[in-house]
């Protein structure tokens, strides 16, 4: 029995485990690239599971994709080993390219996997992304949006398109540059909830929260209903639907150049 055991631990470290509380001081990288045609008003799909996503909006119909696959255990030799074990599954055809970090089979001990994906789409594609352990970053796109996350947050900039954003354990921070006629919703459970708006905006905005306050501040609205806990108003009349939702955190309603400030306000 204790010579059996021996041997199993003698595995657990070799895979980059460890016994007790010694720290992951080994690293190891690598990158996996591609780039692909996407047909026009094609879809885009990532799922991660640890790690963070970035996408940035392009002319063209190009998508490039650079993923930093990162292994760390005990050892540098532990890290190596686990490296080529972080799987990234492809599945392209012209009008929908899927792209999704393979889950690892087993228990790790003593070790841990990050993919890190920096991607230029097409600014109009239609994109879902999903993630559950790091932030979510959408820059410059005008086609719909779904992102959602578990542990981080998600946080866009430029954008122009129908946007549907939200986390458990993190903050939405969304700045558009335009607003048509697709809503918008933006939620989280633990965290505050920020939205910059262009003054041309036309909306109809509805904002709750639980366990939190509710502000407006630089844009114009006709208010129909406020308290600490909801929020009604039109922009402009009114037009598309805005919806912003958050249980433990507050909501900020904001002119464009307002929303980048409010999030480092609560960042501090």
């Amino acid at each position: 029995m204790a010579r059996r055991l021996v041997l199993c631990l003698a595995a657990v470290v070799a895979l980059g485990g460890c016994v007790g509380n010694l720290a992951l001081n080994g690293r190891a990288t690598d990158e996996w690239t591609r780039s692909y045609q996407l047909a026009a008003g094609g879809q885009l799909r990532i799922e991660n599971t640890n790690g963070r996503i970035d996408v940035e909006g392009v002319d063209g119909s190009t998508v490039e994709v650079k993923a930093e696959r990162i292994a760390k255990a005990t050892t540098d030799t532990g890290a190596e080993e686990l490296l080529p074990r972080i799987k990234i599954e492809e599945d392209v055809k012209p009008d929908r390219i899927d792209i999704r970090t393979s889950r690892m089979s087993g228990i790790m001990i003593g070790a841990s996997i990050e993919v890190r994906y920096h991607v230029r789409a097409p600014k109009a594609a239609k994109l879902h992304v999903t993630n559950t352990n790091g932030i979510i970053t959408l820059t410059a796109l005008s086609g719909d949006v779904e992102a959602h996350t578990t542990n981080g947050g998600v946080r866009g900039s430029d954008l122009g398109g129908a946007v549907d954003a939200s986390a458990t354990n993190g903050g939405v921070t969304m700045d558009f540059a335009s607003v048509g006629k697709d809503s918008i919703r933006l939620s989280t459970t633990n965290g505050g909830v920020v939205i910059g708006l262009p003054d041309s905006a036309k909306a109809d905005v509805v904002a709750t929260c639980t366990n939190g306050g509710i502000n407006v501040n630089g844009v114009k609205m006709e208010i129909s209903e406020q308290s600490r806990r909801r929020l009604e108003g039109k922009m402009n009349g009114g037009g598309a639907s805005i919806e912003l939702k958050t249980t433990n955190g507050g909501i900020r309603i904001r002119a464009r150049e307002g929303a980048e400030k409010a999030e480092k306000s609560e960042t501090r």
